[in-house]
């Protein structure tokens, strides 16, 4: 005995070890994956998703899958063959005190799964409030600048209370629904017990039993007790995980509305026109540029002039293919930009954002963005050209001086 003892210790320890390992490196995988999905749709799929809502999918709803998998392969897979064997050894000790087994542990398993089913569809509207929260978070910070000027922080404070509310209460609702696991389950099985023990004890003082097989019955009930007490919580972290897999697996199911182009290279160097062109955002009710006509030849400059949200941006945007066009066609070079590949046609484009983009890494690291393999003859030159190489040589560590996010 003592020796199984050890050899369980062992297996228990190898079975932590590699589902641990297992469920790390689904997790990663899955990350990438939802990283290089999100990065292939286009701009109007991702305005249409939010950035709060593919954070939080990215981080809290893949930790939840990550924690579920770990669980499953380390309980869910063990406590069936516990329960049912358990159940099996029962029955071949007697079969009338088996009974209570097989009428105990369907009861259980119903009050199980139907919790389950109960709170799975709940835990998804539970990270639906994560995603609100985030976002309100999100504007928080980032126009912190802007609150303080317009002295909106009280009104603020109190729409992220609204949101926060609106969230614990999903929380305690589902949590309500789920705390009910373990008592049902202890009320249940308890209840098995007491039959066995009376049952039990009727059998043996007519003879038919031994307290020896009493003892063996009570110990294959305690044992499923155990058992399914852990599978009890387990089924909690269980069901956010379904819930947020789902949510996962709703970013897979996106199809990319841009659809790459044959042409991978083109020599001309000509000219940029736009026939008819009109561009609609993401549930939007009218159209942000409307049956834009004009042409730029090779060696022109051409300014766009007008107000804020007057469609500048979104003028230039429709290039590169950032947005599509719903109606009309942009041309360059005379082929529709839709006709190029990706990497064609951004090969041929060079933008300038109005919003300067930095990303942690060193300074040389961010103006190597354009060309991986620049030489520090073409950053320093590149950096002269924007006016940039008098102040970044008089920072401390110069062209490695090392930049935070944005």
């Amino acid at each position: 005995m003592v020796g199984l003892g050890v050899i369980g210790l062992i297996c228990a320890v190898t079975a932590q070890f590699f589902a641990a390992t297992v469920a790390v490196g689904f997790a990663a995988r899955l990350r990438r994956g939802v990283m290089q999905k999100l990065l292939g749709l286009s701009f109007n799929q991702i305005d249409s998703l939010g950035t709060s809502t593919m954070i939080t999918r990215m981080t809290s709803d893949i930790n939840q899958v990550q924690n579920g998998v770990n669980l499953t392969l380390r309980l869910l897979l063990r406590s069936p063959f516990v329960v049912f064997g358990a159940m099996i050894m029962a029955f071949s000790i007697d079969v009338q005190s088996g009974i209570s087994f097989a009428i105990t542990i369907p009861v259980l398993s119903i009050v199980v799964f139907g919790i389950m089913a109960i709170t799975t569809p709940m835990h998804g509207k539970v990270q639906a409030g994560v995603d609100k929260i985030l976002s309100k978070t999100r504007e928080n910070l980032s126009g912190a600048r802007v609150i303080r000027a317009f002295a909106m922080e009280d009104a603020e404070c109190e729409a992220f209370r609204e949101e926060n509310d609106g969230l614990t209460l999903s929380q305690k609702k589902v949590g309500h629904i789920s705390a009910l696991l373990n008592p049902l389950t202890y009320i249940i099985i308890n209840i098995g017990i007491l039959c066995l023990i009376y049952t039990g004890a009727l059998r043996v003082e007519a003879g038919d039993l031994t307290q020896g097989q009493v003892i063996a019955l009570y110990n294959y009930m305690s044992q499923i007790l155990v058992e399914l007490i852990k599978l009890a919580n387990l089924i909690v972290t269980v069901t956010k995980a379904v819930a947020c897999g789902n949510r996962v697996q709703g970013v897979f199911e996106i199809k990319s509305s841009i659809k790459q182009g044959e042409i991978s290279s083109n020599n001309r160097e000509g000219t940029v026109e736009f026939k008819g062109a009109s561009l609609r955002y993401a549930n939007a009710s009218e159209n942000s540029l409307d049956n834009v006509d004009f042409s730029v030849k090779r060696g022109e400059t051409i300014g766009i002039i007008g107000g804020t949200g007057s469609g500048k941006t979104s003028l230039v945007n429709l290039i590169p293919r950032f947005y599509d066009v719903c109606e009309g066609e942009v041309l360059l070079d005379g082929i529709n930009v839709k006709d190029y590949s990706s990497e064609a046609l951004l090969e041929k484009i060079g933008i300038v954002p109005q919003r300067a983009v930095l990303f942690a890494g060193s300074i040389r690291d961010n103006m190597k963005w354009g060309n991986e393999d620049a030489t520090d003859e073409e950053v320093i030159a590149a950096a002269r050209l924007a006016n940039a190489d008098s102040f970044i040589t008089k920072l401390p560590d110069g062209y490695d001086t090392v930049l935070s996010e944005s």
